[in-house]
């Protein structure tokens, strides 16, 4: 039984600090668009490459 708690109390701090990341991200997503439209179009472009690359 303790095993199983101990795996429990992991999950639930990987799930709070997932929720702390995901809410930082929408804070950034909301004030910030203009930047993260930018990183999504030289992502986008980085991927095209190493697609090509790799073919």
């Amino acid at each position: 039984m303790h095993g199983k708690s101990v795996g429990f109390a992991a999950q639930n701090s990987r799930f709070r600090n997932a929720k702390t990341q995901l809410s930082l991200f929408k804070t950034f997503f909301f004030t910030k668009p203009e930047l993260f439209s930018a990183f999504a179009t030289s992502h986008k472009k980085k991927n095209n490459l190493s697609t090509i690359n790799f073919c």
